[in-house]
């Protein structure tokens, strides 16, 4: 009987590195080094391992890791809308680079309370990624004070946040070249669709689109103020009475600006509700290149981020955080603009 017909005999005793050791021949020691990835193992003893690995169904037990004060090698994302399909496509990526790193990564929907805060310090998560406009710097902070390793995706204004990983994935000047896009195809009275919850929150100049919409809005010397902005709105619903409001209230718009292209495609079905023609009356773009974009009628303009390189480099941070205490240097993606039927 093999060595796993024996462990099965034993009142299916899970089995521990030990018995990976003696089927494949080797240390407990060198089975660590594998395991952990953080030594150099011959190749033919590297090979016994992974088989004996396979052969065993042997997963390393996270909790012990961390009791005994090793890393747990669990991952946790954070964002404000996990179903956005934006997000969906970043996370894929995330966790195909995490898991070559040897980490799982697991994502999580923000509830910006003090509850939540504890809740994910208690599991001991080798390391934070977070991309959301609404959590505090007070929150992200409790978060280094428990020596969690940060990475923030930069939407926002974070000047004043110390000690964390940052990436820049270019949506300040993603947004301006929206603007410009726009300016150059003869429009002027552009409309800026914010995001919606259900709490009625809304952005302030600290978001990185909206202030990439309206700084480029102002150095164009166009006419700027509260009407070229639809914001607070709690659903779908009230975002698309908003801009119908606005239009038949007399701001005559010729273009509008979804933060993402799902708030521009529910601009764009605003106007043509209207009886305005896209983008003949009123042109359309959006933000991330979801599949959404290719599928409306007419197709939509939109910016498209580095999701991929993105993903990649914050689990490169985490990692590096994790082996060597140090801080990354801050990185910057740019974004590419892609245009469509609809301006």
């Amino acid at each position: 009987m093999s060595l796993c017909g024996d462990l099965m005999a034993e009142s299916y005793k899970c089995p521990t590195r030990a018995d990976v050791a003696r089927l494949a021949g080797v240390s407990v020691t060198v089975v660590s080094y594998v395991i952990n990835n953080n030594r150099y193992v011959d190749k033919l003893k590297r090979e016994r391992v992974e088989a004996a690995i396979r052969e065993l169904n042997y997963r390393p037990n996270s909790i012990a890791r961390v009791l005994k004060g090793k890393n747990s090698n669990h991952i946790v994302f954070i964002a404000d809308e996990i179903s956005n399909e934006h997000f969906s496509f970043l996370v894929s990526e995330m966790e195909q680079h995490a898991y070559k790193r040897g980490y799982i990564i697991s994502l999580c929907r923000n509830r910006n309370t003090a509850e939540f805060v504890s809740e994910i310090i208690s599991r001991q998560y080798d390391g934070i990624v977070i991309s959301s406009i609404s959590i505090t710097e007070a929150f992200v902070k409790k978060f280094l004070a428990a020596q969690i390793p940060v990475v923030l995706l930069v939407n926002r204004d974070y000047s004043e946040m110390e000690n964390t990983g940052r990436i820049d994935t270019g949506l300040y000047l993603g947004a301006r070249e929206c603007v410009r896009h726009l300016i150059s195809r003869g429009h002027r009275n552009i409309l800026y669709l914010d995001r919606f919850s259900e709490h009625g929150n809304f952005s302030t100049l600290q978001d990185l689109r909206l202030r990439g919409f309206t700084e480029q809005m102002q150095e164009s010397s166009l006419s700027f103020s509260e009407q070229n902005i639809i914001t607070g709105c709690h659903n779908e619903e009230e975002v698309a009475r908003k801009i119908r409001e606005r239009i038949q209230g007399g701001f005559k718009a010729d273009a509008i600006f979804g933060r993402n292209d799902r708030l521009a495609c529910i601009g764009m079905q605003a106007v043509q509700h209207l009886g305005y023609c896209v983008p003949k009356d009123i042109s359309v773009i959006g933000f991330d290149n979801s599949r959404l974009s290719q599928y409306t009628m007419p197709t939509l303009s939109t910016v498209e981020m580095q999701r991929r390189e993105i993903g990649h480099a914050a689990i490169d941070m985490i990692h590096q955080m994790v082996e060597t205490k140090t801080i990354p240097q801050p990185m910057y993606f740019s974004t590419r603009l892609i245009v469509r039927e609809s301006t």
